[in-house]
């Protein structure tokens, strides 16, 4: 079953954590996932604002989880560490 890795972000370094951006897109695709949302238009509705949201969909949460766990990967949240407040989770999708 395909699975969601969904991030909620607060950047605050801009410049680092666009480095990271540019390095994780490319890891990401290696690993078959395709953006559904980035930074777009969101309503807060309960819990903890983060200005900067995004969804994935990966084939498998094994995939997801190797994405985040690869060498390519790793490398990009070099960038991200002390440059965002993240969370990150992986969920599998429920079959339509």
């Amino acid at each position: 079953m395909t699975a969601l890795w969904i991030a909620h972000v607060n950047v605050t370094n801009p410049d680092s954590y666009g480095e990271y951006a540019k390095l994780a897109g490319p890891a990401i695709a290696a690993h078959g996932g395709a953006f559904l949302a980035r930074g777009s238009r969101y309503v807060q509705l309960e819990g903890n604002e983060r200005a900067r949201n995004v969804v994935a969909r990966f084939p498998s949460v094994e995939d997801a989880v190797a994405c985040y766990h690869s060498p390519e990967y790793q490398a990009a949240l070099e960038f991200a560490k002390g440059a965002a407040e993240r969370d990150l989770v992986i969920v599998e999708e429920n079959p339509a």
